[in-house]
């Protein structure tokens, strides 16, 4: 997740705490716990800066404050958190055990408000959740699953997700989930390298008043899924048909129970999720119990402010990190909204009008989203009661400085809006908000507490007022524990810990203003970034590969300065084929149903070639900074390029293209 502007002059104060605001936060009462245990001066209110430099320099006592604050884990000494400092490697609370369903279900009233497309809000209570989750838990275990098996869920955001996430959860099992969207390769892709015993699946879906059949995906799937000895079958379009063989959710929720919860260590798998797939499979990310418990209580409780009482959305689909973040918010106490379809139908400004319905203090959305909304013109303050809207988070792109104006214009004064740059790789944030600081247009606040994030160059020194790689110089509890199917750790370490061993590199852009405020501008790998889900090029090339019309191809990610994405495939055709509308239809065609939707590009342009490294590698990301303006002589090493004249037609394509 990754959000911020290039618009850095002299940036507009949109909201200011007042002292008596930033004092009623959560994370004011947690700084003022920690000023009295450690008998530190925080201020009053407290001084974001200097309790984010404490977190950071005494990693053990921060952490260990936390979770004793929180609950989670009470008088841990601090020589007892962290007791191996190595990145990666990092030991976090040896011998502890932690269960994350058992944290999220320890709370009474209302832990569910579910909203499918077109319908009515549905209460869930937590008494309810914890009984579907005790029956679905008591079904995998008589079905032989055990601790560390994975249970894999081709799922949209419905309630069935949750509960079959946190009974899994609740008995040691690891889950991992993809969207519906997803056609057949995209899953086998992700499910096939984690071998799951137990899949569980929609028959289809709604999106934008439209209805999706996937039957036949999730027969393919099961054909070519050996591993999987049982499929748990959910209907969404046809309740009253299931699959041979297959086991109904219904009875898999019948005997409602109380859950019993497995003592499972800091550092027990807890789910798996999937890089973007830049290059080759995607890699299979596997975060724990703990770290995630953790951190999610950190991000949402001090810099969302989120806990009892709160109704908390972000709008996600299962495949992307957002809709475990969100779940997560199970953990403080607050209730969490579900929803299941488009996001922005029947209008554009349809979040809003959920928020209204559903009571929501704080909505989680793109940054894509909001700029539709600022350039529709709508006004959600005018039309929906947003009273009780007390936050608002935008991440998934860089949010432009005129959606932040947008926000306090249209839709309230008072809502404090947060801008957070993460990831799936550490399942939380590294720069996000918190309500103890002002909110500037364009900018993101600062790094989060425990943090230890830092703008490099190219020679690895921490840079101030330019843009540098976003790296982590300290362990985080939630960073992987280790990747699937890579035993000896190499993938790990050239994925985050290249070039620079032992500091994590994330593949952002950030700039660290003289204010200690930051902008993220976007990717500095590859990566595809559309709409805060995050895509690999190897998923679109794949696809392509099967219009024999096309000889070879390269699909670029371009952030634009006024927060959109542009995001074109260039196609080298065969000798005597024309790029004509049919043929484009069949490229788009073979992306949508062997990758999604969200991979289909926004134009087909036909090259005469597409330039490679002398290895063999797509120039990716030289290609994608032409775009953004980025000089030629500094965006692309020719000397390493297989066909210099291919790269001088891109460079003429990037300029006529800035001329528009």
């Amino acid at each position: 997740m990754t959000s911020a502007s290039t618009d850095t002059s002299d940036p507009e104060v949109l909201w200011r705490p007042t002292p008596e605001s930033a004092r009623a936060t959560r994370v004011a009462a947690f700084a003022a716990w920690v000023g009295e245990r450690r008998g530190l001066d925080v201020g009053d209110p407290p001084d974001y800066d200097a309790l984010w430099r404490w977190s950071v320099d005494h990693l053990e006592q921060f952490w260990a404050d936390l979770a004793h604050w929180t609950g989670v884990l009470p008088d841990v000494p601090d020589d007892e958190v962290l007791t191996r400092r190595e990145m990666p490697g990092a030991v976090w609370f040896p011998g502890r055990t932690v269960n994350f369903a058992e944290q999220a279900l320890r709370y009474d009233g209302v832990a569910l408000v579910t909203v499918a497309e077109g319908g009515d809000p549905v209460e869930i209570s937590w008494a309810q959740l914890r009984r579907q989750v005790g029956a679905f838990a008591a079904t995998l275990r008589r079905l032989g699953v055990r601790a560390g098996d994975r249970v894999a869920g081709y799922l949209p955001n419905v309630p069935e997700a949750v509960v079959a996430f946190l009974g899994a959860a609740s008995i040691g099992a690891v889950w991992s989930s993809c969207a519906p969207d997803f056609g057949t390769r995209a899953v086998l892709d992700r499910f096939a390298q984690i071998e799951p015993v137990v899949l569980v699946a929609v028959d289809g879906y709604r999106f934008g008043g439209k209805e999706y059949d996937r039957r036949q995906v999730v027969a393919e799937l099961r054909s070519a899924l050996p591993t999987v000895r049982t499929t748990v079958a959910v209907p969404r379009l046809h309740p009253d048909e299931v699959p041979d063989g297959a086991l109904p959710w219904a009875d898999a929720v019948a005997d409602e129970q109380e859950p019993e919860f497995a003592e499972l260590p800091f550092d027990h798998p807890l789910w798996v999720v999937y890089s973007s797939g830049t290059t080759g499979l995607p890699k299979g990310i596997v975060h724990g119990h703990g770290g995630v418990v953790l951190e999610q209580r950190k991000q949402l409780q001090l810099h969302l402010d989120v806990g009892p009482g709160d109704r908390f959305f972000w709008y996600a689909s299962t495949a992307w990190i957002m809709w475990n973040i969100a779940t997560s918010a199970l953990l403080t106490g607050a209730t969490v909204v579900v929803y299941d379809g488009a996001p922005a139908w029947p209008e554009v400004d349809a979040q809003f009008a959920l928020a209204a319905r559903t009571g929501m203090t704080y909505l989680g959305t793109s940054a894509g989203y909001l700029t539709a909304c600022e350039k529709a013109g709508v006004r959600p303050g005018e039309v929906h009661d947003l009273s009780r809207l007390r936050g608002i988070g935008s991440t998934g792109s860089p949010l432009p400085a005129s959606a932040f104006r947008w926000v306090y214009d249209a839709v309230g004064r008072e809502v404090f809006l947060g801008s957070l740059s993460g990831g799936t790789d550490v399942a939380t944030g590294f720069i996000g908000s918190v309500q103890l600081l002002p909110v500037t247009a364009g900018e993101l606040q600062r790094p989060m507490l425990g943090v230890a994030a830092a703008a490099w160059d190219e020679a690895g020194e921490p840079v101030v007022g330019e843009l540098g790689e976003l790296v982590v110089t300290a362990p985080m509890p939630s960073m992987p524990l280790y990747l699937w199917n890579d035993p000896d750790g190499a993938r790990y370490r050239e994925t985050w810990f290249e070039p620079w061993p032992g500091v994590w590199r994330h593949g952002d852009w950030l700039e660290i203003t003289e204010r200690g405020t930051c902008l993220i501008t976007g990717r500095s790998d590859s990566t595809l970034n559309r709409g805060g889900v995050r895509m690999g090029t190897a998923d679109i090339y794949a696809a392509v590969e099967s219009v024999p019309e096309v000889v070879d191809c390269v699909v670029l990610g371009v952030e634009q300065p006024d927060g959109g994405y542009w995001m074109p495939l260039f196609v080298q055709l065969a000798p005597g084929a024309e790029l004509a509308d049919e043929l484009v239809g069949r490229i788009r065609t073979a992306i949508r149903e062997q990758a999604s939707p969200r991979h289909v590009p926004d134009e087909v342009l036909a090259v005469p070639g597409v330039p490679h490294t002398r290895t063999g590698k797509r120039l990716e990301v030289p290609l994608k900074r032409l775009f953004q303006g980025v000089d030629p002589a500094r965006a692309v090493n020719v000397g390493a390029v297989d066909d210099a004249a291919l790269v001088d037609h891109f460079v003429t394509l990037a300029r006529d293209r800035r001329g528009r």
